[in-house]
């Protein structure tokens, strides 16, 4: 079963298996998120692994075009639903790294993703990032400390996305909530801070 396929199942047995739209615990997560954004307003915004598209709606407040991308077409379907009064919010079935989005983007939210990834997928995100964000761009990573039901635990993934973005990333904030870790990046000026090709 691909990685999809398992959460296309998980999405078709329960709309919000993780109870973003209703958690207390998410909608705090969701405030401190926010909240820690260096600046109130992005041109244009990507966030990977939307979900159902709650913080979606909130970044959507925030960004001139914002394009949310998640592997499962069942999750996507519920967000386009849940947004469907933003014409600036784009949706797009996408597994990242392996397939990223064109252009350059001044914010890129990675949340509660990272621990999905291979060692290998990783050092791929480690490269794409830098080329798809321009000098100032912030890079915030949201990841559950407790256990993910995967070989990674979402401290083991924030640490190894961060060594290996400490070149082209200053580390603006990373902090331990309850339940979360919370990073924010700022990227630099130099090689690499071109849009990709």
């Amino acid at each position: 079963m691909t990685a999809a396929d398992h959460f296309d199942a998980l999405y078709r047995a329960d709309a919000d298996p993780w109870r973003y739209g209703s958690s207390a615990y998410e909608q705090a997560k969701y405030r401190a998120t926010l909240a820690a954004l260096p600046r109130p307003r992005f041109a244009r915004a990507l966030e990977v692994g939307c979900s159902v598209g709650v913080l979606t709606r909130h970044l959507a407040r925030m960004s001139g075009a914002l394009l949310a991308v998640d592997v499962s077409a069942v999750a996507l379907d519920l967000a386009r639903r849940r947004c469907a009064d933003l014409g600036h919010v784009a949706f797009a079935r996408m597994r990242v790294p392996a397939q990223w989005p064109r252009g350059r983007f001044d914010l890129c939210v990675l949340s509660e993703m990272l621990y999905y990834l291979s060692d290998g997928e990783s050092a791929v995100l480690a490269r794409r990032l830098p080329r798809a964000m321009g000098p100032g761009g912030v890079l915030v990573m949201v990841n559950w400390r407790g256990l993910t039901g995967t070989d990674c635990t979402g401290e083991r993934a924030a640490r190894r996305l961060c060594r290996a973005l400490a070149g082209p990333f200053l580390t603006r904030e990373s902090r331990r909530a309850q339940g979360y870790r919370l990073d924010v990046l700022i990227r630099r000026a130099g090689p690499g801070s071109a849009a990709p090709g």
